[in-house]
Formats: C-alpha cells, structure tokens, sequence
C-alpha cells in the first residue's frame, strides 16, 4: 500500500525528548515500511522517518510558536493539508494524527481518511466531533473512546514501540523506583514522591516542568528533592530514559486522570521494569495486574502497589512488551484497519 501519514508539527519525528504522538508515528512509519508499505509522513523539518519526509515547514512549530498552544487552529497546520492536497492521488489511504480538524478535508480527498486521537481529553471543538462522527477513527484505547463515544471507531490499537531498540535488566537489585513524565498533579508525582519516603526506597524523577504547574511543585515535590533518595534529572532524552527505566525496580505510574494510554508504561516493560499504577483511564488494559504490574484502585492502596511491584518477574515484562507492544504488532494491526477501510470505500 502507499500510505500518507499526517504528523503533528508540534515536534520532529521521532522527537528528541518530550512528544509521546511523535514518537508513535515514527515507529508506525518504521514498522509499515519494515512490512513492505510505501510510507510518506508529512511532518516538520528535522525529522527523520523511515519513507519519505515531506516537510511542511522548516523547524517544529514549538518552535515557531513559542511553546504548546491548543488555542485554535495554527496557520502553519493548513500547509500539511495542502501539500497532502497535491499528493493526495499518490496514495491508497491518508492517516491523520493531527487531530479532529482535518477530518474537515476527507470528503474532498480521492482516498479514505482514518484519524487515530491520541489526547487524553474530550475533543478541543465539540462541534466538529459532532459534525465528522461518521468518519473513520481509530482509538488508542477502549478506555479512550468514553472521552468521545460519538465517533465512528473501527478499531482499538495500542501503541507500539521499537522494544528491540531497549536493552532490558532482566533479573538483580535495582536503584530503587522511577517516574518518567511532565511533573504534574494529574501524572500523580507527589503521589510518586510520598510513595518513595514511605517505603525508604530513592526515587529517580526524570520530565518536563510546566509554568501551570510551578505552585504545585514548590509546595508538594520539590521540597523534598535531596539529590540523593530523591533525585531530579530534568528532561531526558530516549538513551538516559532508558536507561533509568532498565535500572529501576519498578515505574511508578500515579495518573490520576484517565490517561488514554501512557506510552511510558510500555517502554519500562521493554525494558523488563514492572510498573505500580492507579487503575485510572486505560490501565488496567496495558497493565496486567499482579504479573506486569500492580494496580490501586485508590491513592491510599498506591504504596503497597509500589512495594509488590518490584518483587514481579522482570521476563515476563519484556516478554509482554514484545508480544503485545511491538511496532510490528502496531502496524500489522492498522494495516488490517486500512485494508477493510479501502475494501469498503
């Protein structure tokens, strides 16, 4: 098949630190074009895919921005939609990971559109979810779908990562618990934090700082980094991520929102690293309680999950991430997806 990719523009493909979306669609365009596909990803300059690169503009518009802004719709997302426009013959499906609003492009285009969402929140303009619910989406999650349950889903498929690009630790002692993620009340660092001094056992913090969140992190976390139990490393780039990840005894994962995925759980799993986690959002489908991981139900029950998750087999982790969150497992399932979308256009 000959596939478009429509990548957010926000980061370079794959990113070089924070961006969970941007790494999902390097690996996608990696694992499609291991299986034989023709892969063009339309996305900034500075990436580097596996395919073709079509780079709509020149640096991510992080960058050309300023920062993350979800207010409205950036002028430099239509210059995707127009190179696509000029291209759109070439292809046999276009998959957008850009959002709902370029769904507003797939009546005028000679192929299927199929749009995976990867927010962890209800869609930022209602009316278009409303108006584009009968078109084609992908759910990164079961537990996803709740956020829109209007929409026209024909598939769940979960996340895939490189797991053979992670060198697991697959049995001795650790450096004790790790939390990989932007520092923040909903990703439950505090919870990590408390849980670590509880239990005596040194903590790794490694994520991006948010100015929303300052007040937070002043009263609830950063009074309590010593440096030595409880370190902060700052954001870290995918080889010290891992590295972190593969020396811990387990990740703790506090969300205390309903998280569509977490891409991080994954990535400890590759690397043989079990993970404690509050049952919220899709969890308890990427978790396997009590052989990948352990889940509370509640806050209070986050302790003794963090103590029980580090005595789990470590093989059997890696094991999972091979056979449930490997790329190919990923690819081979939207191939599935797009060849039932063309068959029935």
């Amino acid at each position: 098949m000959k596939i478009a990719l429509l990548a957010p523009l926000w980061k370079t493909i794959p990113p070089e630190k924070y961006g969970g979306s941007e790494r999902v669609v390097a690996d996608l365009a990696k694992g499609l074009v291991a299986q034989g596909h023709e892969v063009t990803t339309f996305a900034c300059g500075g990436s580097a895919v596996a395919g073709t690169l079509v780079p709509v503009i020149d640096k991510p518009m992080y960058d050309l921005v300023g920062g993350f802004d979800w207010n409205g719709i950036k002028q430099y997302e239509f210059l995707s939609f127009f190179e696509l426009a000029e291209r759109a013959k070439r292809f046999d499906i276009v998959h957008n990971h850009m959002g709902i609003h370029p769904v507003a492009f797939a009546p005028l285009l000679p192929v299927p559109m199929v749009t995976t969402l990867h927010s962890s929140l209800s869609p930022d303009f209602p009316a278009l979810a409303t108006a584009f619910r009968r078109y084609p989406f992908v759910s990164i999650s079961d537990a996803q779908r709740s956020l829109a349950p209007e929409l026209h889903y024909v598939a769940t498929i979960y996340h895939g990562i490189d797991v053979g690009s992670f060198s697991p630790r697959l049995e001795g002692k650790g450096g004790g618990f790790a939390f990989i993620g932007t520092l923040s009340w909903n990703k439950g660092v505090d919870i990590a934090v408390r849980t670590a001094k509880k239990l005596g056992v040194p903590l790794t913090i490694a994520g991006e700082v948010r100015k929303e969140e300052g007040e937070f992190l002043e009263k609830e976390v950063f009074p309590f980094v010593d440096g030595e139990n409880i370190r902060y490393v700052g954001e870290v780039g995918n080889e010290e991520k891992n590295r972190i990840m593969r020396t811990a005894d387990a990740l703790l994962f506090p969300s205390r929102w309903n998280e569509a995925f977490g891409l991080v759980i994954a990535e400890a799993l590759a690397c043989g690293t079990p993970v404690a986690a509050l049952g919220n959002g899709a969890v308890p489908e990427i978790l396997h309680d009590g052989e990948t991981g352990c889940i509370a139900k509640e806050e209070d029950g986050f302790i003794e999950a963090a103590k029980r998750a580090a005595s789990l087999s470590r093989t059997v982790c890696r094991t999972q991430a091979e056979r449930r969150f490997d790329l190919s497992v990923m690819a081979k399932n939207y191939v599935d997806t797009y060849q039932s979308l063309i068959a029935n256009r």
